[in-house]
């Protein structure tokens, strides 16, 4: 099996244009997804995405669990739609994703790296080319589960070596005085010019087919890695001084790194020592990637402060939680004590967070504008971040600026993201000490990933309220209460992102005495899902309520949903009802089957006939099936957030849903509805929403609000 993903992998990347790729195949643990082969790219480098569960929201979960392809252009789209990856990975490439499907049945997801095109949509030749790729793929490992072969990963990925790159003309490069380092895009070694074995005083033996930071040990420094990650996930060259025999020891080198689609080209030169600031009075601190710090513990330690920072990161959904995050991750891996935070609104600073600080020191500062000279100001207005060693520098930099200690260095970070300031970090330190170029380097990346993340918190902040006015307004106030029949409704937001989804349910008087049942969940969360929520819940009420038939009202709104093309699809079920005899039609879109709980305490999962979800196949037929509701059995219809956890089977959740229904008292409704809402609100980081219909037959005219 191996050889097939990584032949189709291959082949995916020469076919598209990238320069590299990958297969996340479905593992024996319900709900992940882990990477089975990896092409382009040293996969050590990234081992933090090697798994990946399904309810995450990055891209590969997104097309696994849609079943639709995510094809992200550039930086800003990814920002926009995948926060949490660019919080990672901040560097301008384009990747596409495209679910491995055959018939129902999911293997996994086959991904692109392609070179950024901003502003300019992904192709249709390029989105076709990856369609057949992902089908033929889908096909092979349907042949393999067809011969008995489990179509499974659980280890680590498989390394697929790029396609050979042509010859290059080595006496050329060898009569060159530059040292060079030719490298693959799994970072070993191809060829090294005669100036830089000179350079380095290495033997050829000793350095090609080897991995370089392996090769070159110097060069494997937890303050190095993060350049090396930028160079093969983007097309721009990078340049960083590096010290030979580490941080700690050797001469200064001077190293640039120049990407390309079957490798990357490194180049060495000799560079003076680097100073840490003018006058400088302080050795550096002992942060990652400071001399001094090369312990194996603290480097095991280094190595993943950056991801560990980004992945806390997008955990954080509101200013004050990345506050929080930042006091927790950054202070204690700088030895810093004070921290404080300033968001940019109306080009005026405003303190959002402070610790460590005098009580009432910063507050003069706060609501100060962009013309103001100081530091804080202008690390934003400048784009550049500012150390201070001393406070004595501090002070003879800005005279007159009041301090708040006599003894301390201090950092001045600017926050911006994808080039829009956001607004300013300070952190301080109680004693003097230096910033290594490798501090300053890894404070300022850090910096951008804080930025991001305000930015995103910024903009849920104004969506969310956005999401929760309109969702609000499109579902319904009050059920209409008719003879023989009670209903009830209960929506329930996510906790993971808190934002607000397209789960909606209805209740419509169908004219005849009959009355319609709805519920329905849009794909996504935010407005836009929302939106579309609001727009289908109309159609659904307008088809019904011109009479047609279930079968006619679940067609004509699907029909709808393509004509729309919000880029969405979404998942129904309707029910007509006669209350006085309890018969019913129903139809259903790809949505959970209902569940009745009958008079005696009895409950069954009801199998409805069902057609695929709406918005994806405009012949899409939904035949209809005849039951009958007993008096005072208990219909039970919802969206799947109120059955699905992070990885556990859906099933799990139908039963645990049947137990608690069986076990509930039948009436009143309102308590049966409050009792399965908060079992399921009790689970911590549900990432979905839950909307909640119940109906039951009775023998007297009433009934009760939603």
């Amino acid at each position: 099996m191996a050889r097939v993903l990584a032949r189709a992998t291959v082949d995916a990347v020469q076919a598209v244009g990238g320069y590299a790729g990958g297969v996340y195949l479905r593992s024996g643990t319900p709900g992940l997804l882990r990477m089975a082969v990896l092409t382009g790219l040293p996969g050590p480098l990234f081992r933090p995405w090697w798994r990946m569960h399904a309810n995450r929201p990055y891209p590969v979960a997104e097309a696994y669990r849609s079943g639709q392809a995510v094809h992200l252009p550039d930086a800003e789209t990814s920002m926009q739609r995948f926060p949490q990856l660019m919080a990672g990975l901040p560097f301008p490439f384009a990747s596409l994703y495209e679910p491995v499907n055959a018939g129902p049945e999911r293997f996994g997801v086959l991904l692109v790296l392609c070179e950024a095109t901003p502003g300019v949509p992904v192709g249709a030749a390029v989105r076709e080319r990856m369609r057949a790729a992902a089908h033929d793929l889908a096909r092979a490992l349907a042949a393999l589960g067809a011969d008995g072969v489990p179509v499974f990963w659980d280890g680590d990925p498989v390394s697929a070596p790029a396609p050979a790159a042509a010859a290059g003309a080595r006496q050329a490069v060898d009569r060159l005085a530059q040292a060079l380092i030719s490298v693959d895009r799994q970072g070993r070694i191809g060829f090294v010019n005669s100036a830089a074995l000179r350079l380095l005083a290495a033997d050829p033996a000793e350095l090609r087919g080897e991995v370089l930071w392996e090769a070159l040990p110097w060069l494997g420094h937890p303050a190095y890695e993060d350049h090396f990650r930028a160079v093969f996930m983007a097309s721009e060259p990078v340049h960083f001084p590096a010290r030979r025999g580490g941080p700690a020891s050797g001469d200064w080198l001077s190293v640039g790194l120049y990407p390309a689609p079957d490798g990357v080209t490194v180049t060495v030169g000799a560079s003076e020592q680097p100073a840490y600031a003018p006058g400088s009075v302080a050795r550096p601190g002992a942060g990652p990637g400071s001399p001094g710090f090369g312990s194996p513990a603290d480097r095991a330690s280094a190595l993943y402060r950056p991801v560990a920072l980004a992945i806390a990161l997008t955990e954080a959904v509101t200013a004050r939680q990345v506050s929080a995050v930042v006091t927790d991750e950054l202070l204690p891996a700088f030895g810093g004590r004070q921290l404080a935070i300033y968001l940019l609104n109306e080009r005026h600073l405003h303190l959002a967070w402070e610790t460590g600080f005098p009580q009432g020191f910063l507050s003069r500062f706060d609501g100060v504008a962009l013309d103001v000279r100081l530091p804080g100001v202008e690390t934003l207005t400048s784009g550049r971040p500012m150390f201070f060693e001393s406070m004595e520098h501090l002070a003879a930099a800005y005279p007159g600026i009041p301090l708040d200690a006599d003894v301390g260095a201090r950092a001045f970070l600017p926050l911006i993201a994808s080039g829009r300031p956001v607004g300013s970090c300070i952190l301080g330190f109680d004693s003097p000490r230096g910033f290594s170029p490798e501090e300053r380097t890894a404070l300022t990346a850090l910096a951008g990933l804080i930025a991001q993340a305000l930015e995103r918190a910024q903009r849920y902040d104004n969506e969310a309220a956005l999401a929760r006015g309109l969702q609000a307004a499109l579902l319904p106030h009050r059920l209409p209460v008719l003879d023989h029949v009670v209903t009830v409704g209960r929506y329930l937001p996510g906790t993971v992102g808190m934002e607000v989804g397209g789960d909606w349910y209805d209740v419509l008087d169908a004219g005849g005495g009959r009355l319609a049942l709805v519920i329905g969940d849009v794909q996504g969360h935010g407005v836009a899902a929302a939106a579309t929520m609001g727009q289908l819940r109309s159609a659904v009420r307008a088809f019904a309520l011109s009479g047609n038939t279930p079968e006619e009202v679940m067609r004509g709104t699907n029909r709808l949903l393509i004509d729309l093309d919000p880029g969405q699809f979404a998942s129904c079920c309707y029910i007509l009802l006669d209350p006085v005899t309890g018969r019913a039609r129903a139809v259903r879109a790809g949505h959970p089957q209902p569940v009745l709980r009958h008079p005696d305490g009895r409950t069954e999962v009801l199998d409805l006939a069902g057609g695929v979800v709406l918005g994806i196949d405009p012949e899409a037929t939904y035949p209809v099936t005849e039951l009958t509701l007993p008096s005072g059995a208990v219909l039970v219809l919802y969206t799947d957030g109120l059955v699905e956890t992070p990885g556990a089977d859906i099933d799990e959740g139908v039963e645990r849903l049947r137990a608690t229904l069986a076990g509930a008292s039948p009436a009143p409704l309102t308590e049966t509805a409050d009792r399965l809402v908060s079992e399921a609100g009790n689970i911590a980081d549900r990432p979905d929403d839950i909307a909640l219909l119940l109906a039951t037959r009775t023998d007297a005219a009433h009934g009760e609000d939603a």
